[in-house]
């Protein structure tokens, strides 16, 4: 069988335990189907997940369900100011032996797992953010100046809460651009959460199972690095991309007095592969100019920021994302 032929068998079977994981998820995570899409692309892009939304709409519950149906060991750290490092990477301890010697051994924190639901992250230290920053980039983890290597697939998705910010300390740009994605996550509609009163206040809960393993995760992850993408989706990611650098030429008018920096070569990437992935969830076996729309605003809002004087006017990320990408697609479909 040839290449093409393998990833094309590959993709039509990957789309049925898709189907199926998005249905388990939604059993217990109810409504907000952007939201789970969103998660599954950055696992199966490989990447890390930034969960922005208030208390008790769902996060840790969406996190859970994910590690129970993509069958990923997980834990949960819940951050605060005083949480050190060792406390999520381990330690070394002094341990005596049975004959009387004695000798290091490592005890594992945590972050030894598939995926590691950071919570609040912003409540940690710059210390114990720059411990996890190394892991996030790296898949590995210095301790006693021995690296150790984080067992594949690892995933970290973390949360954060958008309104209360007194006693954190703002993650820096550097650990923001390791989040592939951000993921809002705002309230449910009313029927959604009608939905939710009646399955979450009864006798019995619908519980989710396991749909994927880790090697067919990985698997999933290296086939959708080897889907084709055309050369007008590659042309649109570059253009979008180039056009919220207020310095580039090509910058619109409005980004250049809005925007204060842009995003970077990984932001590219991180739209590369969320397309990817959008098309793959969506049974598509290559994505479209549509996924790059799509996927705009999660990819970018967290790689670049206002300057003061748009923050002043009242101006917002997601609006500019939005005015610029539709003049982009129009100056793409006048062309």
């Amino acid at each position: 069988m040839s290449d093409d032929a393998d990833l094309l068998a590959g993709l039509e079977a990957l789309e049925g335990k898709l189907a199926q994981a998005r249905a388990s998820i939604t059993r217990r995570f109810i409504g907000q189907e952007r939201v789970v899409d969103l998660s599954l692309s950055a696992l199966l892009s490989g990447g890390h997940g930034l969960l922005i939304g208030l208390p008790g709409l769902g996060k840790t519950r969406l996190v859970e369900t994910l590690s129970t149906v993509m069958g990923l060991d997980a834990n949960r750290v819940q951050f605060t100011p005083d949480l050190m490092p060792a406390d999520i990477l381990g330690s070394e301890v002094l341990e005596s032996g049975a004959d009387g010697t004695r000798e290091f051994k490592f005890i594992p924190g945590p972050i030894f797992c598939q995926l590691l639901m950071a919570d609040e992250i912003n409540r940690a230290s710059p210390r114990t953010q720059s411990a996890l920053l190394q892991a996030m980039q790296e898949r590995q983890v210095t301790v006693a100046g021995q690296d150790r290597p984080l067992t594949p697939p690892f995933h970290v998705l973390a949360t954060q809460n958008p309104i209360e910010q007194e006693g954190t300390y703002p993650l820096p740009e550097a650990q923001l651009d390791r989040f592939l994605v951000q993921i809002d996550v705002p309230y449910p509609d009313r029927d959604t959460e009608r939905d939710i009163l009646l399955a979450t206040t009864g006798a019995e809960e619908d519980e989710a199972h396991q749909v994927f393993t880790p090697e067919e995760l990985i698997a999933a992850q290296g086939m959708l690095r080897r889907m084709p993408v055309g050369e007008g989706v590659m042309e649109a990611i570059l253009d979008l991309v180039r056009a919220f650098r207020p310095e580039d030429p090509t910058a619109p008018e409005a980004v250049r007095a809005s925007v204060a920096w842009g995003p970077g070569p990984r932001a590219a990437q991180a739209l590369m592969l969320t397309c990817r992935a959008r098309a793959m969830l969506q049974g598509r076996l290559a994505p479209d100019i549509d996924d790059v729309a799509a996927m705009a605003q999660p990819v970018l809002v967290h790689r670049m920021a206002l300057s003061f004087a748009a923050r002043a006017r009242g101006e917002s990320l997601d609006s500019l994302i939005a005015d610029t990408v539709a003049q982009i697609a129009r100056t793409e479909a006048a062309a």
